[in-house]
Formats: C-alpha cells, structure tokens, sequence
C-alpha cells in the first residue's frame, strides 16, 4: 500500500497544474480551433480565403517579413552584445546586463510611445539630424514600417541577446587558442571556429525572436501606419469591429499553427528547448 501511495505523490502533485493548463489553455484553444471551422457556408471557407484572396495573402507576406527582418536585425545587434557580454569582466557584464534588462522589464506601452518621442518629425532623432547638418526636412521614421521594424527590434533584442550569451558561455576557450596556436589570424580563428561553433545559438535565436514577432499588435498599432496591418491586428479587427468571429479564429489557428511548427523545428533541428536549459 505505502509503495502503491508513493507512486502517486508525482501524479498527485502533477494534477493540479495539468488542470490549470487544461481549463485555462488547452479548452480556449480547442474551442478557438472548433470555432473556426463552424461556419455555415463549410468548414474550410475561412482557410481558403485566407489563402486566396490577396488583401489576407498580403497581411500574411507582411507579418512573416517583418518578423523575419526583425529576428535579423536582432542577430546583427545582438551578436556582437552578446559576444562583448560573455567576454566583459564583472562591472562591464553587469553595465551591459542593466542596459538589456531595464528596458526589458519596462512596461510595453511605456517604451512604445517613448519611440513615439523620439522618432516623430519634431522628436529628438530627427532634431539631431538637423542640428549635424544631416537633413532639412525630417526623415519619416515613425507611422511607417521603419517606426515598426525599429520598435519590434528594441523589444525582442533581449530575447536574442541572454539565449546567445548563455550559448557563448558554454564554450570552451581552449578551442580559439588551439585556433589561433595552429596558426590562424584572430580574425580567422572568429570567423572560422567561433562563429560556427556558435551558429545553433543563432539560428535557435532568430527562430525564436520570429515566432513572438509574428503575434506582435502593440507595437505595430501604434508606430505603424494604415499599410502596416499585421495579422494580430486583423485578428483584432475582426474580433472588435466586424464581429466575424470565425474568421478571426480561422487567423488565430493560422498563426498558432505557425508558431507550434517553428518552434518544432527549432527544437528538433537547433535545439531551441536547450536555450533555456531543457533537456
């Protein structure tokens, strides 16, 4: 009997999270999904016109190009951060990890309509511009895909920089003066032995910086401009303004389908899990 109850203390302490997890996520998702194929007019009406009509195809292409080219500029930004992170000494790592953190743990909205003073024509950036002699008039970079891509790369640059840091922490220093004893030029020894052995980290990082790019509303709604329709915001649009309920949650499983495939094959070909040290 003792040995019957020990074997159920895991299950028993596993329950009340699997039914918080159950009741809270995996039933709204369900529903979200049946909801999609319950119209009328047939299951798959909403998925078709989703991937047929241009104006849907268009919110689609633009969704997947501005995550792809926020999950880049986050690997050009965050891949040197990362590097000076891991190779800092103690005031110089914690200088760096307040510079990335603090602006983390602001509140979204608050660093959102912070770019909203510094990007608009009579902000800052621009006020500089001027000043240096760089422009006359003002250069648009906010209400436009410029204020977007700018705003998204702030916010998810964290997110590639902490994964890639703790990735170039792992490896052993050895490995470059072996590199640079065998003959090959600092440069040669990065760009030939550091950089691959670092490549998972970044792929795993980019994957990870697209999937959450792809759901983003906040941002794009307020820097963007009338071009600049995400599908979270289509999402929204439906939702709030057109009431098509099935329509919005044909968009949803569209983009949870994504997320779940990238992050599949993140995990199963670069180890994404291992970012945050799954096994």
């Amino acid at each position: 009997m003792s040995a019957r109850l020990r074997s159920a203390v895991p299950a028993a302490l596993i329950l009340p999270g699997f039914l918080l997890v159950a009741g809270l996520f995996v039933w709204p998702v369900a529903q979200l999904v049946a909801t999609s194929f319950g119209d009328r007019a047939g299951a798959l009406v909403h998925y078709v016109k989703i991937f047929t009509e241009p104006t849907y195809l268009r919110v689609v292409g633009r969704t997947l190009l501005l995550s792809a080219q926020t999950a880049m500029l986050c690997v050009l930004l965050g891949y040197p951060l990362a590097y000076q992170l891991n190779r800092a000494g103690g005031i110089g790592k914690a200088v760096i990890l307040v510079c990335i953190l603090i602006p983390f743990w602001t509140n979204l909205l608050v660093r959102t309509y912070g770019w909203i003073i510094l990007l608009n024509p009579q902000g800052v950036i621009n006020g500089v511009l001027r000043q240096l002699g760089l422009i006359e008039g003002a250069v648009p970079l906010v209400y436009n895909t410029t204020g977007v891509l700018i705003g998204m790369t702030q916010i998810m640059l964290p997110y590639m920089v902490l994964p890639l840091a703790a990735v170039m922490s792992r490896l052993d220093p050895a490995v470059m003066r072996a590199a640079r004893s065998l003959g090959a030029s600092p440069a040669q020894a990065f760009l030939k032995v550091y950089v691959p052995l670092t490549l998972p980290g970044v792929l795993g990082g980019f994957l990870l910086v697209f999937m959450l790019s792809l759901g983003f509303f906040v941002v794009p709604a307020i820097l963007g401009g009338p071009r600049d329709l995400l599908l979270a915001q289509l999402i929204e649009f439906n939702i709030n303004q057109t009431l098509n309920w099935p329509f919005a949650a044909a968009l949803s499983t569209v983009l949870l389908a994504a997320t779940v495939t990238l992050y599949w094959i993140g995990d199963r070909f670069f180890g994404l899990g291992r970012l945050w040290g799954a096994r």
